[in-house]
């Protein structure tokens, strides 16, 4: 008989996307030095977006107080997913990090573990499952356990690069995929979901009206990971914490005088 899955689901609720960003960055900080603290290193995947964008630029600001609050010599950074593009380009998610975060902060250059998006999708994907595995040590089927994973969700209710109605949706046995996106008629490369499940501590990080309607969907609708691919983050660990501004909760339940709100879904 097959075991129903609880999940813990608990949402904050900002007023705005400056406020979800302050909020954001203080769970990094909270959640990194945590990590630290327990292992001796914060193995952190993050995505991209103007939201964490946003986000990463408070981290790195002097006049901020997170920047001297980060453990910056301790973090191995890694990328979720990856647009297909060299790293120099616009598109690219490892230039906006480089840009807003990784040329203000000192993290050790050997931490950062890019996705070679120069390559084709195949080879990138290749490459970063390789460096997954010698990183983490990995042998036969084990999956790496990052310390903490940042998504967002697109107003079609992908995360990473998890495109509603694509082939990585099914993909079970890799680490890492080159996923056709044909509805942008382009490749991305992503990790698979159940690599985003193992992580110790996942989160979503989500901004703006355009984004109510996947939420509630996502969130509170039926079963429906094919036209859904968000619904298919269920973390490991029982826990997802999720994010957002007023716009993008709107339709959720009202939370609490704090903005906290808590769901629990079965499945």
């Amino acid at each position: 008989m097959r075991m129903a899955r609880q999940l813990a689901l608990t949402y904050h609720v900002s007023p705005d996307a400056g406020a979800l960003a302050h909020r954001a960055a203080q769970f990094f900080v909270e959640q990194t030095r945590a990590a630290v603290a327990a292992r001796g290193r914060a193995r952190i995947a993050i995505s991209g977006g103007s939201t964490p964008k946003a986000t990463f630029a408070l981290l790195a600001d002097p006049a901020e107080p997170y920047r001297a609050q980060m453990p910056w010599e301790r973090i191995e950074l890694f990328w979720v997913d990856e647009r297909t593009v060299p790293p120099t380009d616009a598109e690219s998610n490892y230039r906006m990090t480089k840009e807003a975060l990784l040329d203000k902060v000192a993290i050790p250059a050997e931490q950062i573990h890019r996705i070679l998006g120069e390559l084709t999708p195949e080879q990138a994907a290749d490459q970063y499952e390789f460096d997954l595995r010698r990183t983490f040590r990995l042998e036969g089927a084990e999956g790496p356990s990052f310390d903490l994973l940042a998504l967002g969700m697109g107003d079609d209710a992908h995360t990473a690069s998890l495109f509603p109605y694509t082939e990585a949706i099914h993909e079970l046995g890799r680490l890492v995929v080159a996923n056709e996106v044909p509805q942008k008629n382009t490749w991305r490369v992503t990790l698979t979901w159940p690599v985003i499940n193992q992580a110790r501590n996942v989160f979503f990080l989500i901004a703006g009206a355009d984004k109510a309607g996947p939420v509630h969907e996502v969130f509170t609708g039926p079963r429906d990971p094919e036209r859904l691919p968000s619904q298919l983050i269920w973390p490991a660990s029982g826990i997802l914490t999720v994010f957002l501004d007023s716009a993008a909760a709107a339709q959720l339940a009202t939370p609490g005088a704090d903005g906290t709100g808590l769901m629990e879904k079965t499945r």
